[in-house]
């Protein structure tokens, strides 16, 4: 495994490799890899001959300083780890490779970065789609791998690849869980044990939730999953939205459309640390 920092460099190396015809996956992090990092690798792995992982701690899709600040920090780890997973490259730059001037472009995509993530971190989609479509000239792959835990991210970062005109396909990944349920996150390390022992009801909340809502309504099923997350003392909901998954808009009934999402974010303890999810309606009914 070869380890770059330079821009330069890995386009050099990734020139030889596709004068050879290999097809390049590409899987985006921000570091403090875990399994469902990993998941996404070994898929690329499988998909494609090359298999770049970048680790860039991205400072423009922080709307909080302290968040910024306190995200973990583990390159020495995670490159470990890459290497024993078997990926090809791992691109690593510094904020002055990724940003050697201001990122002054301004992405927005209405009605799907306006809502959820995007109405309550403003700037937080528009620092994504600098990045990414920093990472995808730079490393020009033939697919890009991503979570579906980050839901709306996914459906924001395939409207910019429609909208510049980008070659690369966008491989949506099923979220890894923790056996009690909690969905794979770097915040997770965040927790004290006390948190961690609780932050599992949030994805349990939900899941109860699909039982209930097959005789209530949206809004009934809405109250009932924040209540009772709420009614623990240690959890806090941001925002609960039960939407169409592709348009991410709020639906009213549960005949409104094929496929329904409720997505969740979820402060957790007393630092805070936000905890995100999401659980599939329609699919279950």
């Amino acid at each position: 495994m070869k380890v770059f920092q330079r821009i330069v460099e890995l386009q050099n190396e990734l020139f030889k490799v596709r004068k050879e015809g290999k097809v390049v996956g590409l899987v985006p992090t921000m570091g403090a890899l875990h399994k469902g990092h990993i998941s996404l690798v070994e898929r690329s792995l499988q998909e494609n001959d090359i298999t770049v992982v970048s680790v860039f701690l991205n400072p423009t899709q922080f709307d909080n300083p302290t968040d910024l600040k306190n995200y973990p920090r583990t390159l020495d780890t995670d490159c470990r780890l890459l290497d024993e997973v078997g990926a090809d490259y791992v691109f690593a730059p510094t904020v002055g490779d990724m940003y050697p001037e201001p990122d002054n472009r301004h992405f927005e995509y209405p009605p799907i970065s306006t809502v959820m993530e995007g109405a309550h971190r403003p700037g937080h989609f528009n620092g994504v789609c600098q990045v990414v479509s920093r990472l995808f000239y730079i490393v020009r792959p033939d697919k890009a791998y991503f979570g579906e835990k980050d839901w709306q991210q996914i459906a924001v970062i395939k409207e910019m690849v429609k909208s510049l005109g980008l070659g690369v396909k966008i491989v949506e990944c099923p979220i890894v869980r923790e056996e009690d349920g909690l969905a794979k996150s770097s915040r997770n390390t965040l927790l004290t044990s006390d948190e961690r022992a609780m932050a599992p009801m949030i994805y349990e909340t939900l899941k109860s939730s699909l039982e209930y809502a097959k005789n209530h309504t949206i809004e009934e099923t809405k109250e009932k999953v924040v209540c009772d997350i709420n009614s623990n003392e240690r959890l806090r909901v941001e925002y609960f939205s039960i939407v169409d998954g592709e348009t991410l808009q709020d639906v009213k009934t549960w005949e409104d459309c094929q496929h329904i999402v409720g997505c969740i974010t979820v402060y957790c303890g007393k630092t805070p640390i936000r905890l995100i999810d999401h659980i599939k309606y329609k699919d279950n009914f």
